[in-house]
C-alpha cells in the first residue's frame, strides 16, 4: 500500500502544476485588467512594455504634479513607510502585521493617481487614472512637447486619453455614446469631427458599422456637426481591445501628429516637407508669387542674352540665313 501511493501521485495530468502557476501569475479582478467603466491613458510602445510603463509613470507624474499638485498618499501608506519598517523582522507577530499591511496597501493602490493595468494586447499599456481628466492632461503634455520640441520618451509612441469605456458590442456602444458625446456635440455645442477606429484581438466588430453608427449619433445630437477628414476640431478615438471599447474625443489630433510623442517634437520644417498641404492659402500665394517673379526675371535675362547675341553676329558670309 505504501508503494502504491507514490504511483498514484504520478498519475496527475502532465500540465497540472504549470497550469496552476499560470493561473497564479495571471491577474484577475481587483482592477488589474482593463475593463468597462475605467478611465485612463492608452499608450502604444515599441516592443518594451516594462520600459514603457516606467516612462509613462515618469512623464505623467511630472505633468500631473504640475497641473494637479503632488499626489497625496493615505495615512496608512505613510505608516507603512515609517514605523512598521523599523520593527524586528524576526518577530513573528510583527512580520504578520507587516504582511497584512502590505496586502492592504496593494488594495489601496487602486486609489493611486496613475496605475498600470493589463491592457489585453501586445505593445499596448493602459494607465488607469484617478481624480484627473485624461484628455486635459495628455493635451497639455503634447502641447508642451510641440512647443518646446523637446523629446522626453524613447519607447512610447502614441499616448491617447481614454475618457470612457464600455463593452465592445454595438448596442452597448450606441447606448453609452448617446450620453458620452453630449459635452462636445449636443446643441448648442457643435463642431467638425472625424472618427478613427482601431481594433485589437477582436474580430466580431465591423469598422464600417461602428463608424457609421457613431457618426449618426453625433449628427443626431446636433445637425450642424459636420464631418471633416482634413483638419477637424474634434477627433473621436475608438480603440477596441478584446471586449472593451475605449473612447475619447480629442482636439488638435492632426496638429499633434495623431498624438504621437515621437513625431510631435519634429521641427516645423520637417512637418512642412512631409505635409505640404498644411501650408496656408497666404503662404501658397506667396510661394506662387515668388516663383512667378523668378520665372519672369529669368525670361527677361534670356531675352537680353538672345538680343545681345543677335547684335554681335557677324554680317558677312559666316552668318546663317533661313
Amino acid at each position: 500500500m505504501a508503494a502504491a501511493e507514490p504511483a498514484a501521485r504520478k498519475r496527475r495530468p502532465k500540465g497540472h502544476f504549470a497550469a496552476g502557476a499560470a493561473r497564479a501569475k495571471r491577474p484577475r479582478g481587483s482592477g488589474r485588467q482593463l475593463e468597462a467603466g475605467m478611465r485612463g491613458i492608452l499608450i502604444t510602445c515599441n516592443m518594451n512594455e516594462r520600459k514603457c510603463v516606467g516612462e509613462a509613470y515618469s512623464l505623467l507624474g511630472e505633468y500631473g504634479d504640475l497641473l494637479y499638485g503632488p499626489e497625496q498618499f493615505s495615512d496608512h501608506e505613510e505608516r507603512l513607510s515609517g514605523s512598521d519598517r523599523e520593527e524586528d523582522e524576526d518577530d513573528v507577530e510583527a512580520a504578520l502585521k507587516k504582511e497584512v499591511g502590505q496586502i492592504r496597501a496593494s488594495t489601496e493602490q487602486k486609489l493611486r493617481r496613475f496605475q498600470s493595468v493589463e491592457s489585453g494586447a501586445n505593445n499596448v499599456v493602459f494607465i488607469r487614472t484617478q481624480g484627473i481628466e485624461p484628455e486635459n492632461l495628455v493635451h497639455h503634455i503634447l502641447k508642451d512637447m510641440h512647443t518646446t520640441k523637446k523629446k522626453k520618451t524613447r519607447v512610447i509612441l502614441r499616448m491617447l486619453p481614454i475618457s470612457g469605456t464600455c463593452k465592445a458590442f454595438m448596442e452597448d456602444m450606441k447606448k453609452y455614446t448617446e450620453t458620452f458625446f453630449e459635452p462636445w456635440f449636443k446643441a448648442p455645442n457643435k463642431g467638425t469631427f472625424q472618427i478613427v477606429y482601431k481594433a485589437r484581438n477582436n474580430s466580431h466588430m465591423s469598422r464600417e458599422e461602428v463608424i457609421k453608427e457613431l457618426a449618426g449619433i453625433v449628427g443626431s445630437l446636433n445637425p450642424e456637426n459636420k464631418v471633416d477628414l482634413n483638419n477637424p476640431q474634434y477627433t473621436v478615438v475608438v480603440e477596441i481591445i478584446k471586449t472593451v471599447c475605449c473612447l475619447s474625443v480629442v482636439r488638435d489630433y492632426v496638429l499633434f501628429r495623431k498624438y504621437n510623442l515621437q513625431e510631435v517634437v519634429k521641427s516645423s520644417k520637417e512637418d512642412a516637407q512631409q505635409n505640404p498641404s498644411s501650408l496656408t492659402e497666404k503662404q501658397n500665394s506667396e510661394v506662387v508669387k515668388a516663383e512667378t517673379e523668378e520665372k519672369n526675371s529669368k525670361e527677361v535675362k534670356e531675352e537680353n542674352k538672345d538680343q545681345s547675341e543677335i547684335e554681335s553676329e557677324p554680317k558677312g558670309n559666316d552668318a546663317l540665313t533661313v
